[in-house]
């Protein structure tokens, strides 16, 4: 009895595990995933766009973009998502378009450290400086070096590329 408690106990474990791990991005198949195979493109771009070839920064960013509408597409309103959406946008130059999905991610998680200083970067770009300053404001308390970094690209002393 007590043999096929252990036996049906372990069976439920390892079948909860199993399906749990298919949706996060803990799994081993996560990699494969829309949004990761997107992050790895935007931190390639970001590289890239360090080291100045901003011609390959924007064809990662370009790459990045479309996985991010599938898995927006497929997996709807994830404001670690939109977040990635209006910064791929923004990098290529449609600030209004960056500036809408950013809107969006506040909109499900209003304090998400990211957007807050992406959306920030927009308005400094966009000479909107007293909306940077309302980003800055949500991030005054999350002891943060995103908070860090929009302070000074609001100040001018940190040079940024939009």
């Amino acid at each position: 009895m007590i043999k096929n408690t252990l036996i049906t106990f372990f069976l439920l474990i390892l079948l909860s595990a199993n399906s749990y791990s298919a949706g996060t991005s803990s799994s081993s198949d996560s990699n494969s995933t829309d949004y990761s195979k997107a992050v790895k493109f935007v931190k390639a771009a970001k590289k890239y766009e360090s080291d100045g070839k901003t011609e390959k920064a924007n064809k990662r960013y370009m790459k990045a973009l479309k996985l991010l509408i599938k898995s927006n597409k497929s997996k709807p309103n994830k404001a670690d998502t939109l977040n990635y959406l209006g910064f791929t946008t923004r990098k290529l130059g449609d600030f209004e378009g960056g500036e809408k999905y950013y809107l969006q991610g506040l909109a499900i998680e209003p304090n998400h450290i990211g957007i807050n200083e992406y959306l920030g970067e927009l308005y400094v770009a966009t000479n909107r400086i007293d909306l940077a300053n309302e980003r800055l404001k949500i991030l005054e308390s999350c002891n943060c070096k995103e908070y860090d970094s929009l302070k000074q690209i609001i100040a001018g002393t940190k040079k940024s590329k939009y």
